[in-house]
């Protein structure tokens, strides 16, 4: 049996946060800050960064987590050896992604997926509306969400880390706000549903009320107005870490982002003995995504 601060730590590493370790292991986030750091005292390294609004490994913590990662997977296909459940990952698995998440960050890396697991039958659907599991026979759903919902199980993936940005051309124009009551002079752009804007910033929550210059359904149409010099946007760090490294939108009131509540998870229905397709899949995402996001270690601190 491996040791129980290795999982709470595997734990804490996958969910993103201490809190939502303690909800899973169903212990309080001070007892599980306590473990890590007896954890680290013992191990006479630091594990963690920890902050109020995020928590990422240290070099240290991201090899520790890889190799109980292997270790935790080694003892599941011991464990399905002796019950004789398949250690193969076969059959049919559908799953459903955000649109522009999926065509993004989601098919280019499916053909690595199908190479190692050749007997997965798989469909995708991409669809930007909320997806019933059950009622659409969908085996598992990536999710942008504070909430992943009741009922489901679900494995966090990432922080879905959301920064303030405009073009160039924008702001050589406009002006660049320095402090956050400045949005109030600005064209701010937002998809329906996507006002109010919550943000963290130094001093905690601030909320931003505004109506959108342009009037839309489409997010991804907020992203083509911002890129066009339409105005200032609230973006995914995973959709706009490309137009930022290439200088097509640069960051503004960097101390402000949107609430890191807001997390990439893959939510499936419940079941005491999933399918090993299933779980393999789970497991390609995290380490896909894990424990730093490609499209945020090489774009901002």
């Amino acid at each position: 049996m491996m040791d129980p601060d290795h999982e709470l730590f595997v734990t804490v590493a996958d969910e993103g946060s201490l809190a939502a370790a303690g909800r899973r292991l169903s212990i309080s986030p001070a007892m599980v800050s306590k473990r890590i750091a007896r954890l680290e005292e013992r191990l006479g390294a630091k594990l963690m960064h920890r902050t109020t609004r995020r928590l990422s490994l240290t070099g240290a913590g991201e090899r520790l987590h890889s190799d109980l990662r292997a270790i935790l997977a080694a003892l599941d296909e011991a464990e399905r050896r002796v019950t004789g459940a398949s250690a193969v990952a076969s059959g049919p698995l559908h799953v459903s992604a955000p649109t522009s998440f999926g065509r993004m960050h989601l098919a280019p890396w499916l053909p690595r997926f199908l190479a190692d697991h050749p007997k997965v039958e798989l469909t995708v659907d991409l669809s930007d509306r909320f997806i019933d599991l059950i009622e659409e026979r969908c085996d598992l759903a990536i999710r942008i969400t504070a909430d992943p919902g009741a009922g489901v199980g679900a494995r966090r993936l990432a922080t879905n880390r959301r920064i303030l940005c405009a073009a160039p051309g924008y702001l050589d124009r406009f002006g660049t706000p320095f402090e956050v009551a400045d949005l109030r002079d600005h064209r701010l752009l937002a998809a329906e549903g996507q006002m109010p804007w919550r943000l963290m910033g130094p001093k905690g929550p601030v909320t931003i009320e505004q109506r959108s210059h342009v009037r839309t359904n489409s997010s991804e149409l907020v992203r083509e107005l911002a890129l066009a010099g339409g105005g200032i946007a609230l973006r995914s760090l995973w959709d706009i870490a490309g137009a930022l490294r290439e200088g097509k939108v640069r960051q503004i009131l960097p101390a402000f982002e949107g609430s890191a509540d807001v997390g990439l998870y893959a939510v499936h229905v419940p079941q005491a003995n999933p399918p090993r397709a299933l779980t393999a899949f789970v497991e390609f995402l995290a380490a896909l995504y894990g424990p730093t996001p490609p499209w945020e270690s090489a774009v901002l601190p």
